[in-house]
């Protein structure tokens, strides 16, 4: 079932992030499905903590990333945009170089809320993060 209620297009989805976060961390839009969307971000010197692995709160802006712009992509944008209003991450296992890979999918596409799964994998399809995102549905005024 197709979720999108705009035109899907990746250049689109990263011309949205320039000059934020999204840019900084160097997360890039990949692939979209019916009803799924991809995105990665490298593991270097933006993304590592201390211990040179991937910081904790990377997993949650890759997860809030690809998710929230999944969100705003499933409504019309004329009339409604999304925002966050929780984030749930489970670490799993720790990453050093390379990417990660964000995958989004729904649970819920509600009126006034959505819920949505982001799976963070490392370049072997090993799970690196497990993320819920709920966000709110505004009505444009």
């Amino acid at each position: 079932m197709k979720i999108w209620q705009v035109e899907m297009n990746l250049p689109l989805l990263a011309d949205r992030g320039k000059n934020t976060l999204i840019e900084h961390a160097g997360i890039e839009f990949t692939e979209f499905g019916d009803d799924f969307l991809i995105a990665r971000m490298p593991v270097d010197h933006r993304t590592r903590q201390p211990l040179g692995i991937m910081h904790g709160g990377a997993s949650c802006v890759l997860a809030e990333t690809v998710g929230s712009t999944a969100a705003n992509c499933c409504v019309d944008p004329e009339k409604f945009y999304c925002v966050g209003l929780e984030i749930n991450t489970n670490h799993i296992r720790s990453i050093r170089e390379g990417f990660v890979y964000g995958l989004a999918k729904p649970y819920h596409l509600g009126k006034s809320t959505q819920v949505w799964s982001i799976e963070i994998t490392n370049e072997k399809k090993q799970f690196i993060s497990i993320n819920r995102l709920t966000m709110m549905v505004m009505e444009r005024k």
